[in-house]
């Protein structure tokens, strides 16, 4: 039987539902973390993503806000009633991030940080564990088996791409992954369509695809002003392309079989934005469409 993994608020990940989970790279700011957050959950997005602290190539990039982006990212979930999953890049940092976080995200660069793995292992909270660039499928089970062996069980594993020859895209996305995964494991498995291609045109097919592949969910970046982002602001949907995607999948997922959760019991209860953002989550001069 496949396993599911659930989060603090009761949401399951895993068996024949369907979760995506959105919001932006980085937490840059207050105004730009909540407008992506209220789109994200105006569009039915059930988690809000984010990263406080993020591990850059370049020691010049911003390299996130840190203890007050976590603290951020506990506002937005106050304000939309979303669960956060949020990335740890340092063992010394997991209890941190867990006070503020539903979900610890160990990110591609780390899949082999078996301090880090450990550490995570220790919560008990569910960890979110992306494939490293160059790692085999094996390697990524092996790593999951880290944090397990700690007496964690609740492992959702992402598929994010992986390192190729060839620049079109920021990374080959490997949606063959998945269905190869559920041979071999019960754990929950979800695609990250915005790293594995790094451009936000590509983002809606492969989002497509991954649930024709049998994905339990995505993870994707949105951001309102994605060529101000502060972080791969290159392949992040604004809220109406997001919106849009959202209304695809769903349709999709009918056709397919597939159980789409919703958060019927939040259904209006997302409070009025502020910061000039407006009620469908969109800054004042967007619109979502239908």
């Amino acid at each position: 039987m496949p396993k599911t993994v659930t989060l603090g608020n009761g949401l399951a990940i895993g068996g024949d539902g369907f979760v995506v989970m959105a919001g932006p790279c980085a937490v840059e700011s207050r105004e730009q973390l909540l407008a992506a957050a209220h789109a994200v959950a105006a569009a039915g997005a059930l988690v809000l993503r984010g990263g406080a602290f993020k591990p850059r190539t370049s020691p010049d990039s911003f390299q996130g806000l840190g203890g007050p982006g976590l603290e951020l990212l506990a506002e937005a979930a106050r304000l939309t009633g979303l669960p956060v999953v949020t990335e740890v890049i340092d063992p010394r940092d997991v209890p941190l991030v867990a006070a503020h976080a539903s979900m610890l995200q160990v990110g591609s660069r780390n899949m082999q940080n078996f301090p880090l793995l450990r550490e995570v292992g220790r919560q008990r909270l569910p960890v979110l564990l992306k494939r490293g660039a160059a790692a085999t499928l094996a390697e990524l089970l092996h790593a999951a088996e880290y944090v397990r062996r700690e007496g964690n069980g609740e492992v959702i594993l992402c598929e994010r791409g992986v390192r190729g020859f060839d620049p079109t895209t920021r990374y080959v996305l490997d949606l063959a992954a998945v269905p190869a995964l559920r041979q071999r494991t019960d754990l929950p498995i979800v695609v990250d369509p915005s790293h594995g291609t790094g451009d936000a045109d590509l983002v809606p097919a492969m989002a497509r695809a991954a649930l024709a592949a049998g994905a339990d969910g995505l993870l994707i970046e949105v951001h309102a002003a994605p060529e101000q982002a502060l972080c791969d602001g290159r392949q992040a949907l604004r809220p109406a392309a997001f919106a849009t995607l959202m209304a695809d999948l769903r349709r999709l997922a009918a056709a397919l079989g597939r159980h789409w959760l919703r958060a019927e019991s939040r259904a209006g209860s997302i409070p009025t934005p502020r910061h000039g953002v407006a009620a469908n989550g969109c800054l004042d001069d967007e619109v979502i469409a239908p």
